[in-house]
């Protein structure tokens, strides 16, 4: 159950979109190491099947004992399932292939839809004095989905310089819509991110026009490049900060770090 008595709030971030291959996870773990490098105590939350921040944190299978699914479905304690980075500042709850069966489980519980708002929301985060949460959703519109984005204060969006990046999200918007008008009104969207952008690619251009144009002050100024660095980290289970602290990559991802600071300073205000 959530805790009324709670004093510490951290800011609560669920990265999203329901297309594969947008730089989804990439965003959550770096953007994590940014703010982590900044300071700010910072706690990622697996909540992919795939598992893939878990491993580019390097939390080896075999060391995932207590997972995000033990934090919906089972009542293990919080101390047991955070576990540390390599980045200071940076834990995070890890993610197994078990989680993929959660949707079904979640589909009987009367409370599907708040069980990670709750888990949040425990007297026990309160030892981890944590700033920011980020939440690395499954590339998928389910109840995983639908759980984070009820938890969350904000739905960061990476969206990829490609061709019909904008078309698909339009079920996305549609979901944050209903979430909104049913469990979360307060749900806002922190900003839409670019990634793998090619400067000398006019398609990237144009693609970065487009989503200007429609979504205005939505889009954050800092591009993520296509940087090989960026790509080249996870094998490492490090962050593009840690395993090239000066490429265009790690550059990239500090600066959106200070724009989500911002808008966070701003919204407090």
């Amino acid at each position: 159950m959530p805790d009324p008595q709670r004093q510490t709030s951290p800011r609560i971030i669920a990265v999203a979109n329901q297309k594969g291959g947008v730089g989804k996870t990439t965003t959550t773990i770096n953007l994590g190491a940014a703010l982590a490098e900044s300071g700010m105590r910072v706690l990622i939350i697996d909540l992919d099947p795939q598992g893939n921040a878990s491993t580019g944190l390097g939390v080896e299978a075999d060391a995932r004992d207590y997972t995000t699914y033990d934090l919906l479905l089972d009542e293990v304690p919080l101390d047991q399932i955070v576990q540390a980075t390599p980045h200071e500042n940076l834990s995070i709850i890890p993610a197994t292939v078990d989680l993929s069966s959660a949707d079904i489980e979640l589909m009987s519980n009367e409370k599907r839809s708040f069980l990670l708002h709750d888990a949040l929301r425990q007297h026990a985060m309160n030892a981890l004095t944590l700033d920011v949460i980020l939440i690395d959703c499954p590339p998928s519109l389910s109840l995983l989905t639908v759980n984070a984005m009820v938890a969350a204060h904000s739905v960061l969006i990476p969206l990829q310089s490609e061709f019909f990046a904008l078309e698909g999200l339009s079920q996305l918007m549609l979901t944050i819509r209903e979430v909104r008008q049913t469990a979360n009104p307060s749900l806002r969207i922190e900003g839409i991110v670019l990634t793998m952008v090619d400067a000398r690619n006019n398609l990237s251009a144009q693609v970065e026009k487009d989503a200007r144009d429609n979504l205005g002050d939505l889009v954050f100024q800092t591009r993520i490049p296509r940087n090989v660095r960026v790509s080249e980290a996870p094998s490492y289970a490090l962050s593009v900060l840690s395993y090239d602290p000066n490429s265009k990559g790690a550059q990239a991802y500090r600066k959106l770090a200070r724009e989500v600071i911002q808008k966070g300073t701003r919204a407090a205000a």
